[in-house]
């Protein structure tokens, strides 16, 4: 005889112990024990958004940082996230089709748009080649601050999506437009990345890309400027190394410049081989780095610490809040070329700036805190004494073990490639319930926004 037929009530299994039921949302008991309710329940509206992508940071990405840095058994910063699921990242065709392996500029559209497009192009229709509101703009629109910092160059994909609209992600500067005729400004459009990106007055800009906006402006008002002298006739304050940006004061937009493409990465090692490397530690530093570098974790305070009290575009600002997106860009470009410790050494500098985001956010409740990638990328872990039949590299972790690293998706000479895998999203504050379970990058959009209020 059941408990059920015997006519006794079924003990209900008690919460507290494995969970807590906040809101309709269950929060693990873990999140629950060192976060209040409120804030990993996620229901509400936000002041702020911290928006945190790392570029080519799927879980294997993830593991390969926390099994060298904090060990197996260890936590990152953004492991202590409460609320944690995983988003689907495809693009489509020029048919609108499924393209099940997203670039960088299809996959920041996703997010900022709430759109798919076609691989190579930002924030514009797949099959009209329209412009579509970015949450950029409808966090500027409604009187919010903005911001965007990047290891990569500001007009690389992931930060133009949400400052530009080009045809083709190559359109970086007005001497990079010959893919995209129809964004020039002789023809009626709004220029280049470069160009879009200084003209939105976005508060704070930081990243490398100096090079490009040292281009030259060839027509329309700006033309015979640089993209710089334009940032400085519209009020920036230009900034190139970390004094200088220790140096601004909000008032006024920031552009900081810190290197001609992308920042150089953190961490060196020798790249994944063919039939392996020996095992090997990696370096901590690398030579190429400028000494006045500012770290991502810098430049992730420095923005906060100016978006907090900004004041720009002829409103008053403060008090309405900001939106940020933070970009950990080169563990994809390190990925790409089977690059182990550049790659773990970019996801470690990348949780560093979570770490930043959520002592902020411990310190302003009412901030949305995202992090996630854009798409998943090519390193595994595999048996130390397999023979994979790519790229490996033998790691010796910081626990005394050794780790292989294989690389498998391009033959030959080629650089390695992005995959079509579903990636972690992961968050905390104002709506974080809604990264729960499996998305479509497209509905981060509809998150930000709704946890924003942007009309």
């Amino acid at each position: 005889m059941t408990m059920w037929a015997a006519g006794r009530r079924p003990r209900r299994r008690a919460l507290g112990a494995a969970a807590l039921l906040v809101a309709g949302v269950v929060v693990p008991a873990g999140a629950a024990a060192s976060e209040p309710a409120s804030r990993t329940a996620g229901g509400g509206t936000a002041r702020n958004v911290i928006l945190l992508i790392g570029d080519g940071m799927g879980d294997s990405e993830i593991t390969l940082a926390r099994n060298y840095t904090v060990g197996a058994g260890g936590r990152l910063h953004m492991d202590r996230l409460p609320m944690t699921g995983a988003y689907t990242t495809y693009a489509v065709d020029g048919r609108g089709r499924p393209d099940y392996v997203t670039d960088s500029a299809a996959s920041a559209t996703g997010w900022a748009t709430g759109h798919k497009t076609v691989n190579r192009r930002l924030s514009k229709t797949w099959d009209t080649d329209r412009p579509l509101p970015t949450i950029l703009e409808l966090a500027q629109r409604n009187g919010l601050a903005t911001g965007s910092v990047t290891t990569a160059e500001l007009t690389d994909a992931t930060p133009a999506a949400i400052a530009a609209h080009v045809t083709d992600r190559s359109c970086q500067g007005p001497a990079d437009m010959k893919r995209c005729p129809g964004d020039t400004r002789g023809r009626g459009g709004p220029g280049s990345v470069a160009e879009q990106s200084v003209a939105h007055r976005v508060d704070v800009l930081l990243g490398g890309g100096k090079r490009v906006f040292d281009q030259t402006i060839t027509e329309g008002p700006d033309k015979g400027r640089t993209v710089t002298q334009q940032a400085r006739r519209l009020g920036y304050q230009v900034v190139t190394d970390a004094a200088g940006l220790r140096a601004a004061r909000p008032g006024t937009p920031v552009l900081g410049l810190f290197a001609p493409d992308a920042q150089p990465s953190e961490w060196t090692g020798k790249p994944a081989t063919t039939g392996g490397t020996a095992p090997q530690r990696c370096v901590t530093s690398n030579p190429e780095r400028p000494a006045g570098s500012p770290s991502l974790e810098a430049q992730t305070r420095k923005a906060l610490e100016l978006l907090d009290g900004t004041r720009g575009n002829g409103r008053d600002r403060t008090g309405k809040g900001f939106f940020l997106q933070v970009e950990g860009a080169s563990i994809d470009k390190e990925d790409h070329e089977a690059n182990p410790c550049g790659q773990i050494g970019e996801t470690a500098a990348f949780d560093r700036a979570v770490r930043v985001a959520r002592a902020y956010a411990a310190a302003h409740p009412d901030t949305l805190v995202v992090t996630t990638a854009d798409h998943g990328h090519s390193s595994q872990i595999v048996p130390v004494d397999s023979r994979p039949a790519g790229k490996s590299a033998t790691l010796v972790t910081d626990e005394g073990g050794r780790m292989k690293v294989s690389y498998g998706t391009n033959a030959g000479g080629g650089g390695q490639e992005h995959t079509g895998v579903q990636v972690r999203i992961a968050a905390q504050g104002p709506q974080a319930h809604r990264v729960l379970g499996v998305t479509d990058q497209t509905g981060l959009f509809t998150t930000l926004r709704t946890a924003l209020a942007l009309r």
